[in-house]
């Protein structure tokens, strides 16, 4: 490592972790803050509020790693130009591309943890989060269930209707569930009436408690036992990750892997919602690009930060916010065109990232000149 390298590092580094800091608390406070408070003024326990906000953050942070890197790429280079040290570089031969390769590096870094930390933490704590939200508003508002419903296709053909009272993704449970299944007629043959369905360790739905199979045409009622499945009844094969992508929002629930399991399951299910299915697929590709924010940002922020003497250091934080904005209105963007049909999920998602590069190479080539 060269010792403009080590320059260019040393400036950048510390700038981003307090980035990393000035970011999370601003987005938690704009996205969360009212929230948070209105859960304790409604009685919930401070220490249980506390906890939700601490299991929001990883998924604020892992959005707030690429920021920073703009924020330090800015201020970084501003210092360096203010104090002119960036005439000196310049004066001892070195190219501004060269000088901002070390902030492209530290951005592709930083992008790998934003992706690791997005898989291996993020999809974990946004789940007990959600299971927090739902103990609060329960507790709250005496009771807050999450009904969901889910066909069981066979061949193409309609077998089975899932309806369940509740669904809980901590315990891996159904509750309060009834299962229709249509015969080769199109008509209902038998129903089963189960108290709960617990998903097991062999990735297996099963009877917890008793359960009633009521025939269709008004037969005799049999009674099952924790465990036994009735041969009438179709298997459940989907997962709980499955009924949680079903209606879930904050994709943040999901790696990037299971993601792709139910992007695959709703490609083939012949009742599929194509709106559902295309925010799964931009959710899917925008786990790598967003991280690629890093990159870009990186990119961008060093050449705006070569600036002029009058320039005040405060100019990197408008400035920041303002690129910021306008990214994120371009992602929104196609968020909108990809759910709409107008794009494929992958274009949608990496166009933010190819249009910043371009602007990324304009801008070194102007300051180069």
């Amino acid at each position: 490592m060269s010792r403009l390298d080590r320059l260019v590092l040393g400036e950048i580094v510390g700038l981003w972790v307090f980035g990393v800091l000035i970011f999370t608390v601003l987005v938690t406070a704009g996205s969360f803050l009212f929230q948070l408070t209105e859960y304790i003024a409604k009685g919930s326990s401070p220490f249980q509020v506390a906890g939700l906000a601490g299991l929001l953050l990883p998924g604020i942070m892992a959005k707030t790693f690429p920021m920073a890197v703009l924020l330090a790429a800015l201020l970084s280079f501003g210092r360096l130009s203010g104090d002119s040290e960036i005439v000196a570089i310049k004066a001892a031969g070195f190219s501004v591309p060269r000088l901002v390769l070390p902030v492209g590096l530290f951005g592709i870094v930083v992008a790998g943890a934003a992706f690791v930390f997005g898989e291996l933490v993020v999809p974990w704590s946004a789940r007990q989060a959600l299971e927090i939200r739902k103990e609060m508003d329960r507790e709250l508002q005496g009771t807050t269930l999450q009904p969901t419903s889910r066909p069981i296709f066979e061949n193409g053909k309609l077998r089975a209707f899932v309806v369940a009272r509740d669904f809980s993704f901590a315990r891996r449970a159904l509750s309060g569930v009834v299962i229709a299944v249509y015969g080769d007629d199109d008509k209902v043959s038998f129903f089963l009436d189960a108290e709960e369905l617990v998903y097991n360790d062999e990735q297996d739905w099963r009877i917890n408690g008793s359960a009633k199979l009521v025939p269709g045409d008004g037969g005799a009622v049999v009674t099952f036992v924790d465990g036994v499945w009735p041969r009438e009844v179709p298997r459940f094969s989907a997962t709980p990750s499955d009924i949680l992508a079903q209606t879930l929002r904050d994709l943040d629930a999901l790696a990037m892997s299971e993601m792709g399991r139910q992007i695959h399951r709703e490609r083939e299910n012949p009742s599929k919602d194509p709106g559902q299915l295309a925010n799964l697929e931009f959710g899917y590709w925008n786990k790598v690009a967003v991280p690629l924010g890093a990159l870009v940002f990186g990119l961008v922020g060093a050449p705006l930060g070569i600036r002029n003497h009058r320039s005040g250091a405060a100019t990197g934080f408008w400035l920041s916010v303002v690129i910021i904005f306008g990214y994120m209105m371009i992602v929104n963007l196609m968020a909108i065109l990809a759910q709409g049909g107008l794009f494929p999920a992958y274009i949608a998602s990496f166009t933010p990232t190819v249009v910043g590069l371009g602007v990324a190479v304009f801008l070194i080539y102007r300051r180069n000149r």
